[in-house]
């Protein structure tokens, strides 16, 4: 599975912890991963996309070869304003 689906998916856990009150905040979060919050706030900023650039990133093949869209080429369309 590419890293960026698992990335999106990773996101959106995150994101549902927070919603349903499992985890106070982002920083619980990064505090129970080891992750930094600022890791964490890239990874929860997949979800922002929009949903049919989440939905392409969710039908990418399983290939062996490198992952075909990376995570920091995403940052900036995350950061694009709408």
């Amino acid at each position: 599975v590419p890293k960026i689906t698992l990335l999106l998916v990773l996101g959106h856990h995150f994101e549902r912890l927070v919603r349903d009150g499992a985890v106070r905040d982002y920083a619980d979060i990064a505090r129970q991963t080891g992750l930094t919050r600022a890791r964490v706030t890239q990874i929860v900023n997949l979800t922002l996309l929009a949903p049919d650039i989440q939905e392409a990133i969710l039908a990418l093949p399983v290939t062996a070869s490198s992952d075909p869209v990376h995570e920091r080429s995403l940052r900036a369309v995350v950061a694009e304003p709408v």
